[in-house]
């Protein structure tokens, strides 16, 4: 552990949090929250009740959607649903999202305000991570430690190591987040952050949304990262005005409370990686693991049978926006299928409210309800053996997204282009 020189974000979140030390670098950290949702959760749930320990340490601090098979497709998946709304309703968790009002959960908890600088969140999801984006140390977690804090409210971590990465220069046009974080990946290979905490730092991360903060924090687990962790800014605190304006006096006393969880100066790194992306082109995964990526260029004409546009890295309205862009007043090749699932209620609704569901479904892409279930295989976008599947989700494993099939990580503007022209295409559709 760090103890006399300057403090990296993680490092300053863990030291406001550690409740215990129990050996060597292991630290338990009190949690703020607990997201759960209804593939991981009900099993801790039935051991919990098995143990005879059917207890929650603070309703209010937990927050629970039914997201990845959402309405259920079968009896089990309507088990694992039941086994959730039983449980939020014998707890009285009051932040539980069923049908309705359910969407993916790494996009509808920040939505909802539930996420804060600072904060340390477990949940039984390996892309907890994108909760990074607001400054907050966020990590997906197995069984056992989703049961304790569930249970208890803490979580046992190793005392985090950081790799920092500026990404500098200036996004080109068609360029997004999203061809960011496969790049690094690509470069920095799938175990390149294994056990560390990624903060992404430098003028491209502090001009980016926060919508575009949360794709780049969402893939960090996929270069083996625990978490990926931007650093709050005006940014930060505009996107979470509407929750916090009855906790501070003005956004620019917000503002400097949430700086307190910015690194030091000298704090210490495990690594510092440097990337300079003003000539970087659009990205593409090529094989079974996110580090295989290459400019979408190499990949031109590689032949689709489906577009999904979704997912809790590139579901948000400003994806749907970007590939409405390149689609408005086309129709998708003949050749393929395109699916586009908005992964929230409210994005559905802006969606519909500025005609962007009006341009998808005139392009000829089936228009789904928010769900995770396309992205792992589960539901609403399963592909078949042998086909495949251009796609703005975050792992591109064999089988990812159906048995025996094959996934294209991309941008949405490149899964846009790519329905338009029938096989992989350049996002340069997008500068038309």
């Amino acid at each position: 552990m760090q103890e006399n020189t300057g403090k990296t974000a993680a490092e300053k979140i863990f030291d406001a949090h550690r409740v215990d030390n129990p050996a060597g670098d292991m630290v338990v950290l009190g949690l703020d929250a607990v997201f759960c949702h209804e593939i991981t959760t009900p099993v801790a749930i039935n051991d919990l009740i098995a143990r005879g320990k059917d207890r929650v340490f603070d309703p209010s601090c937990i927050m629970a959607v039914i997201d990845h098979v959402t309405p259920a497709k079968d009896s089990k998946t309507a088990m694992q649903g039941k086994i959730m709304r039983d449980w939020a309703r014998r707890h009285h968790i009051e932040h539980f999202f069923d049908i309705g009002r359910n969407g993916v959960c790494h996009a509808l908890f920040p939505e909802k305000g539930f996420v804060r600088p600072g904060y340390t969140i477990i949940m039984g999801d390996s892309h907890t991570c994108t909760h990074g984006a607001f400054g907050a140390f966020a990590a997906g977690v197995g069984t056992t430690d989703l049961e304790v804090g569930i249970l208890n409210g803490v979580c046992a971590f190793r005392y985090p190591r950081s790799i920092k990465i500026e990404i500098t220069g200036e996004l080109p046009d068609g360029v997004f987040a999203k061809d960011v974080i496969l790049h690094i990946i690509g470069q920095i290979g799938v175990n390149g952050a294994t056990d560390c905490v990624i903060e992404f730092a430098g003028p491209v991360v502090a001009a980016m949304s926060m919508e575009a903060r949360m794709t780049l924090c969402n893939m960090a687990v996929e270069a083996g990262a625990t978490c990926g962790i931007c650093y709050p800014d005006m940014t930060t605190v505009e996107y979470l005005w509407p929750f916090i304006r009855t906790e501070y006096d003005s956004r620019q006393a917000a503002l400097e409370n949430y700086r307190r969880w910015q690194p030091d100066k000298d704090a210490v790194y495990q690594q510092v990686l440097q990337f300079d992306v003003t000539d970087l082109p659009p990205q593409i995964t090529y094989g079974y693991k996110p580090d295989k990526v290459c400019p979408v260029s190499e990949m031109q004409g590689t032949a689709v049978d489906q577009i999904y546009i979704g997912s809790c890295t590139n579901g948000r309205i400003e994806d749907l926006r970007v590939a409405a862009r390149v689609l408005s007043g086309q129709r998708i090749n003949d050749s393929v299928r395109g699916i586009v699932s908005p992964a929230t209620p409210e994005i559905y609704q802006k969606a519909l409210d500025e005609g962007i569901i009006k341009t998808f479904m005139d392009a000829g892409f089936c228009v789904a309800n928010p769900t995770c279930g396309a992205c792992l295989g589960m539901s609403c976008g399963v592909i078949a053996e042998g086909e495949v599947c251009a796609s703005t989700t975050n792992r591109n494993f064999y089988g990812r997204m159906g048995k025996g099939g094959m996934v294209h990580l991309m941008s949405p503007a490149t899964a846009a282009a790519t329905a338009l022209a029938g096989h992989i295409a350049n996002s340069d559709l997008y500068r038309k």
